[in-house]
């Protein structure tokens, strides 16, 4: 099945050059029928597919779709909408921050598949350290898993450049224990959105995180 049209990709560029409420007013019938419609049927077919593996994922479109409209409040740029649609489909949806899952962005220049943890609290940083230091081997088996490697590479984002003192000695045997975010992430050609087999082709990437995001997940649960 084909969820979307090159005017998904058309309007996204379109809206690059004219991000502000009267253009997108004049332009809501086409953001409906072009991106938010076919968004929203992409994710809950998704959502209908992880069900299948993990029937606790209770959730809806509504629960994991990201509203287009920025928060603009405390932030320097004004322009009113996100240049992407995305949605963040895990069992807590778009607010529960602790549970690994699937986000998914997608805009005029890039489809992105993302998992992990990607913004872990102290507490939720912490246990995750403490879990791969329990688990050493576990977590570097899973890191080399050939699936993992070859969908997502390994685990991204930003580093303390220092940490506690109780994780140094095996931090010098596992790098990654100096991240404060563990998410992983594959991102491609807009064009992918027009694939007709585009809901298998994420679902590879979600059966490739799944043992990295049961591991978070373990270490999550332990503070809940």
């Amino acid at each position: 099945m084909t969820y979307f049209t090159p005017d998904f990709l058309n309007f996204f560029a379109d809206l690059r050059e004219n991000n502000d409420r009267d253009w997108f007013k004049s332009q809501k019938k086409r953001y409906e029928t072009a991106v938010k419609k076919p968004f929203e049927q992409l994710i809950a077919s998704l959502i209908e597919r992880m069900q299948i593996e993990d029937p606790t994922l209770l959730v809806t479109t509504k629960d994991c779709i990201f509203r287009i409209h920025r928060d603009t409040r405390f932030s320097k740029d004004k322009t009113p909408y996100k240049l992407h649609a995305s949605a963040a489909i895990n069992r807590g949806g778009k607010k529960d921050h602790t549970q690994p899952g699937i986000y998914i962005q997608a805009s005029d220049d890039s489809f992105g598949i993302f998992s992990g943890n990607y913004r872990p609290d102290t507490k939720g940083l912490r246990a995750i350290r403490e879990e791969i230091i329990s688990n050493m081997d576990e977590f570097q088996a899973l890191l080399e898993d050939k699936n993992f490697k070859a969908k997502f590479g390994t685990i991204q984002g930003e580093k303390n450049k220092r940490i506690a003192k109780e994780f140094r000695e095996a931090a010098e045997q596992q790098p990654l224990l100096f991240h404060k975010q563990f998410y992983y992430a594959h991102e491609m050609s807009a064009e992918t959105l027009l694939r007709d087999d585009l809901v298998d082709f994420v679902m590879e990437y979600y059966h490739a995180s799944r043992p990295m995001s049961a591991f978070l997940s373990r270490a999550a649960a332990k503070i809940l």
